[in-house]
């Protein structure tokens, strides 16, 4: 009988979210010790919060159970109800967080065309108050930008959009949700990126491999106010340290190895002609070939090599934790074998 051409276990590429805690970090979780973080009295996350405070140079941090939560705490915390935020039409906070920021926080948005922002754009797109118009109070960055192809948004542009609302008395908010792959890939530390931004959502269940969890990164007043804000969406956790501990763990052994991710993806998109990329996410565009998304993603997980579908002709491969030099190579033969047809 000729052997099966399935792998056993599939090479799993749809998302960084869905890595598996190692052995090591369970034992962490296990051991944390923990309170009532309700109470402000959960040692595990109280150490966390000041870790990650520390890391990008702010005064406060908060756990939330989610990068979504993390962003609409931090959104609302910037922008009034009945005020405008500015994005990217492909920004996540209007792509896939349901609408939560005009449900929740009745709060308007205008998008400049989808991906990496440039300051002119942005700066035609301000509204001041006064006018009859409703006012812009602040803008959000996403970085690494998910739909943008895990693009690394430049220093030099964050630190322009900085003066920008600065001038204008505005907010600057980043959807820092995989800022950590934008750390490793610039060398930019993660203290530069906090002094460009008011607040900041950064995960720790993406590329870090933590099973869950986010924090806001702020100012201590913002950090109290966001408190009751995640108690009034309903994200007031009591013995949250088992979780936190996964966090740290990921921080202290996990943060470095984000350049294997990225050099893997890069070998990824070598192997289908698909251009360099900056970190872990591959996007490749299927206009002109015999698949669109969905066809494609179908063809693939019939080989054992899962990615995500993000368009109509556009699917997309991730690299993180759980997928070796070998599971990289094995998925990208796979497809360029399929779009070869």
């Amino acid at each position: 009988m000729l052997p099966s051409l399935v792998p056993m276990t599939p090479v799993d590429l749809r998302s960084d979210t869905l890595t598996r805690p190692t052995e090591a970090m369970r034992a962490a979780m296990a051991s944390a010790e923990v309170g009532d973080d309700v109470y402000g009295e959960d040692p595990s996350v109280n150490a966390l919060e000041e870790q990650v405070a520390e890391l990008f140079g702010h005064e406060a941090a908060v756990f939330v159970p989610s990068g979504t939560m993390g962003n609409q705490i931090c959104l609302r915390l910037v922008v009034a109800p009945a005020e405008e935020l500015v994005c990217d039409a492909d920004a996540h906070v209007v792509t896939y967080e349901h609408g939560g920021a005009a449900q929740h926080g009745g709060i308007q948005s205008r998008t400049v065309p989808g991906g990496p922002m440039d300051v002119e754009t942005v700066a035609s797109m301000v509204r001041p108050a006064g006018w009859g118009t409703v006012a812009t109070s602040a803008v959000s960055v996403e970085q690494t930008h998910n739909r943008g192809g895990g693009a690394v948004q430049p220093m030099e542009v964050l630190q322009g959009l900085r003066r920008l609302t600065a001038t204008h008395g505005m907010a600057l908010h980043c959807d820092g949700a995989r800022i950590w792959n934008a750390s490793v890939a610039s060398a930019t530390p993660l203290e530069a990126y906090g002094a460009v931004f008011d607040t900041l959502s950064v995960c720790l269940s993406k590329g870090l491999g933590a099973p869950v969890g986010s924090l806001v990164v702020t100012d201590s007043a913002r950090a109290a106010e966001a408190r009751v804000l995640r108690k009034r969406l309903g994200g007031g956790l009591r013995q949250a340290g088992v979780l936190a501990a996964a966090g740290s763990y990921a921080l202290r052994h996990h943060l470095d190895r984000l350049a294997e991710d990225h050099r893997r993806a890069g070998l990824i998109a070598d192997a289908l002609g698909v251009g360099p990329v900056d970190t872990n996410i591959v996007p490749v565009d299927l206009t002109g070939t015999a698949f669109d998304g969905p066809s494609l993603a179908a063809a693939a997980r019939e080989q054992g090599v899962l990615l995500s579908v993000v368009g109509p002709q556009r699917v997309r491969l991730v690299t993180h934790l759980d997928v070796d030099d070998d599971g990289a190579r094995r998925a990208a033969g796979v497809v360029a074998r399929l779009l070869e047809r």
